[in-house]
């Protein structure tokens, strides 16, 4: 079950194993070019290390004639021994010259090599995660969407997957700058006074502990702040979805406050942990301002009082050592920063394993029926079904409908209509009994097939942002085929496409105010099609759901928002659609359904009434025939009031 708020915190408990761990698991298909871009960095590392040791070998042999070799004497870069002579200085100069050109060389050609490559692998595994999040997403079950706010589902599906890609991307390359650089300048201070770097290295083990423990007290705050931001995140999507609402009831400085309140929230939250960072942050600078000290005062102490020639370091290194410094501290005090930044990368990929983790409660069987051709008839045999842990909404319902019959059915709101046939193409499962299908259990059948033969109608249908003929078209297999492959499909298939658009909108009743659009099928709907109105949209929807050319449809008051001409007009249109397969029609009007096969009344889940329109209407105080007479009664009360 979904938090309180409808969020997916309570998700990070189902992961197994380490998450961060699951996220790496992404870039083994690009290994290779990831090594690449791993080696190339610490190229650029250990090439960076190379100008401080020229200083310190200009200084000393060049500068002070010293007859200390240096490093690189021992590597056999440079010649041994004093150098004696303006010319010979001045070549030893060249060649130490050349030697730090081409390590800048190295450096950034590395430079280029692994941050490309690195960045290039990290936005190929966020592109894999987002797609197999989304994949899954959409094979999630009914009651998921239910139970899960959007703002949460798009929060994972960006903010949180978009923080992997920049940790991967950044947090990786610091990592390896900090072990190449620790690694690298541990080395080179060991060669020249193993003393003074044991004293440079000591704060190491102690940054690290210490953001291990920071890690751990940081963490519930970067939970709550998580918690906070999907919840922000939710109104905020909550009050934009339902901007006509707020300007019709003028809530805005009811929003605004609410709002206001989430968001000073998040405030509150986020400068608190960033009090503790910064906090954190300062006692490492002062650890490390004390090493600097200490390290200045002991080296310069001893070449002071023992002479350039017998002092533990050479004058020229005694400088170079403070660059080193400067440079050993700066990734180790970064470890503080990586440490929030993996802590916020681990909440978030905990978040996304977690929804990949979560499984869909409606699947194939292991062996799934797939039928070459499906008639369309229904069996609800003993059907009993509850939302979650809630009262049944459907309760003992049997109900034989043959292939290609039409089925009305009436009752009031809640009665269990919509719910009932939602069962049809497994949006839900039932809880006891079966629905049967052509004589075969729903479970049994492959889910895309069941769904390929079954269209939906309802009441408010959902219209993508594009235009009228692509929301027509959606789901036609040419129509996608087309789209998927839109550079190399000819206009012949395109035209195919729309002709079949054309055909299902005038089957709607939709063809002639289409043609009456600006742009006719090119016509922009806009977001879930505002631009259109609600009768419109059913039109639209209608004509989407007859080209895919099903065996059994539902019209869940597919008319209830369009005038008593244009339905009139639409119910024409469908009593020669739906003669060869079998249809559900949903009606709050009770006129859509008189002519259907067969009616049944339902109240409180359960059938109260079945059969044609006459014989519903013969039974004295039945559930229909009340429904009837309260209708035409106020039929007459408007026809007289128009009047």
């Amino acid at each position: 079950m979904a938090d309180e708020h409808g969020g997916f915190e309570h998700v990070r408990e189902t992961v197994e194993g380490n998450a961060v761990w699951r996220l790496v698991g992404y870039a083994r298909p690009y290994w290779l070019t990831l090594s690449v871009g791993v080696v190339a960095s610490f190229l650029t590392r250990f090439a960076r290390l190379v100008p401080p040791i020229i200083v310190a070998t200009a200084i000393d042999r060049v500068v002070l004639q010293s007859g200390d070799p240096g490093l690189l004497a021992t590597v056999g870069l440079v010649p041994t021994g004093t150098i004696a002579g303006d010319a010979a200085r001045l070549a030893f100069l060249e060649r130490l010259v050349v030697i730090a050109a081409l390590a800048y060389l190295l450096r950034s050609v590395a430079r280029f090599v692994g941050r490309y490559l690195i960045q290039a692998t990290a936005q190929k595994i966020q592109r894999d995660l987002r797609d197999d999040a989304y994949d899954h997403l959409q094979h999630l079950s009914m009651d998921f969407f239910a139970n899960h706010q959007t703002g949460g589902m798009l929060s994972i599906l960006n903010s949180d997957i978009n923080r992997l890609e920049s940790f991967l991307n950044t947090e990786f390359r610091q990592f390896i700058r900090m072990l190449a650089t620790v690694g690298g300048i541990a080395m080179v201070l060991a060669y020249y006074s193993p003393r003074l770097a044991l004293i440079a290295l000591a704060p190491v083990p102690l940054i690290g502990i210490a953001s291990a423990v920071f890690l751990r007290w940081i963490e519930p705050r970067y939970r709550e702040i998580r918690q906070t931001v999907s919840r922000l995140n939710t109104r905020l999507e909550n009050n934009l979805g339902g901007v006509a609402v707020v300007k019709a009831f003028n809530r805005y400085g009811f929003e605004r406050d609410r709002v206001a309140a989430q968001s000073q929230q998040y405030h509150d939250e986020k400068v608190a942990a960033l009090r503790i960072r910064r906090a954190f942050f300062a006692v490492l600078r002062m650890l490390t301002g004390i090493v600097f000290v200490l390290v200045l005062y002991i080296g310069g102490r001893d070449i002071i009082l023992a002479g350039p020639e017998e002092a533990i370091i050479s004058t020229g290194f005694f400088a170079a050592f403070f660059l080193y410094l400067r440079r050993l501290y700066s990734p180790m005090r970064r470890i503080g920063k990586s440490a929030n930044k993996y802590q916020l990368a681990h909440s978030s990929a905990e978040r996304v394993f977690g929804l990949l983790d979560t499984e869909p409660t409606i699947t194939d069987p292991d062996d799934p029926y797939r039928p070459d051709e499906i008639d369309g008839a229904v069996e609800f045999d003993d059907v009993t079904f509850a939302y979650g842990d809630g009262e049944p909404v459907v309760r003992g319902v049997s109900l034989d409908v043959p292939a290609g019959a039409t089925v009305g059915l009436a009752g009031a709101t809640g009665a269990g209509k919509s719910t009932l046939l939602k069962l049809i193409p497994r949006l839900y499962d039932v809880d006891s009994g079966v629905v049967r299908v052509d004589g075969t259990d729903v479970r049994e059948y492959d889910l895309r097939r069941l769904r390929e033969e079954i269209a939906v109608v309802e009441q408010n249908p959902y219209l993508f942002s594009g235009t009228v003929a692509e929301n027509i078209a959606y789901g036609d297999e040419l129509a996608l085929e087309v789209e998927s492959d839109s550079r190399s499909v000819d206009a012949e298939r395109e035209g195919e496409v729309r002709e079949r658009v054309v055909e299902a909108a005038t089957a709607a009743e939709a063809h002639e105010f289409v043609q009456d659009l600006p742009d006719g099928y090119d016509t922009q709907v806009g977001e879930r099609g505002i631009k259109l109105s609600g009768g419109q949209r059913q039109r639209v929807a209608i004509a989407r759901a007859l080209l895919n050319d099903p065996a059994i449809i539902v019209f869940d008051e597919a008319t209830s928002d369009v005038d008593t001409e244009t339905e009139e007009l639409i119910q024409e249109s469908l009593d020669r659609l739906i003669e060869d397969r079998t249809a559900f029609v949903i009606a709050h009007r009770l006129s859509t359904i008189k002519d259907a096969d067969r009616i049944v009344v339902m109240d409180e889940g359960e059938i109260v009434e079945s059969g044609t329109h006459e014989d519903l209407l013969a039974v004295e105080g039945g559930a229909y025939a009340d429904l009837w007479a309260a209708q035409a009664d106020e039929e007459r009360s408007k026809s007289v009031a128009d009047d």
